[in-house]
């Protein structure tokens, strides 16, 4: 009896990036940690060590290769506030938030996380930016943040994690969960906003549709080209420039981590600052 000679590929399972929404994670845990948590010189650092805290949590839940941070550049406009000048119009910052969030990027690199930040652009466009460049060489991605934009980045691959409400749980979104709550694709995530708007980020929308009709519109048509094409709605100028406003652009430039964390080089960054509570954390977690 002669048998055939099969060829066995051994296929090593990577384990995948988080990606963090570091604004987002980092203003939950500013209004979450009390403020009376200071550092060196009596300096407020509630959100660095709140943010620490959550961050090595979900670390050590999701077990990923190392973390990308994603930041926005506070007080410098973007491309999108170039298309629509009230973009996020009217957020206004605690002035010890907004220290914080200057000392939390080198923290970060300071473990060995990759941090994306530029001026022009937002933590939105390294979020994708980080998620395509990890998908392209063949890893997969999960995102912390409770910001539904990210849900036209979710795919087979990319997985958002966002935290819910009042508890510690994770919610997993994928394109079913996506489906399941927009009623659409996570493509045209972007095309439902500029139809149905987004009021957090001052978006309007389309005058008389709402989420439903959206939802329905883009059932039938495909597209918001489809739907313009076809007249189903007034004000289609204003509906494309919503929709490139909403849209992230993964083009800019990023640089995944090639290595794990430095556990204790971040530590020690965190000594510097006074959260000598929060360094122990890090150094209990990795044993």
């Amino acid at each position: 009896m002669r048998f055939k000679a099969i060829e066995c590929k051994i296929v090593s399972v990577q384990r995948p990036l988080l990606i963090v929404d570091g604004d987002n994670l980092a203003h939950r845990a500013y209004h979450s940690t009390p403020k009376t948590v200071k550092g060196e010189g009596g300096q407020v650092i509630n959100a660095v060590v709140g943010f620490v805290s959550m961050l090595i949590r979900v670390y050590g839940e999701e077990q990923p290769r190392n973390a990308f941070i994603a930041w926005d550049t506070l007080g410098v406009d973007t491309y999108r506030n170039g298309l629509w000048p009230a973009y996020q119009g009217g957020r206004v910052f605690d002035k010890e938030i907004r220290e914080q969030l200057d000392l939390l990027p080198e923290v970060c690199r300071a473990f060995g996380f990759g941090v994306g930040k530029q001026a022009g652009y937002e933590a939105d466009d390294f979020m994708a930016a980080a998620a395509q460049a990890e998908v392209a060489q063949g890893g997969t991605c999960l995102i912390l943040t409770t910001d539904k934009d990210t849900y036209q980045l979710a795919s087979q691959s990319v997985t958002i994690l966002s935290p819910r409400r009042g508890t510690r749980e994770l919610d997993r979104i994928g394109p079913h969960q996506v489906v399941e709550r927009f009623g659409v694709l996570p493509e045209q995530v972007p095309d439902f906003k500029a139809l149905a708007g987004d009021s957090s980020d001052k978006i309007p929308g389309v005058r008389g549709i709402g989420p439903q009709a959206a939802a329905r519109l883009l059932l039938q048509y495909g597209d918001l080209d489809g739907i313009c094409e076809a007249g189903a709605i007034s004000d289609t100028e204003l509906a494309m420039m919503f929709r490139e406003v909403c849209r992230m652009r993964p083009e800019v430039a990023v640089e995944l981590p090639e290595d794990g964390p430095d556990w204790g080089s971040g530590a020690a960054a965190l000594r510097v600052l006074g959260a000598n509570g929060a360094a122990e954390r890090v150094l209990q977690m990795v044993g």
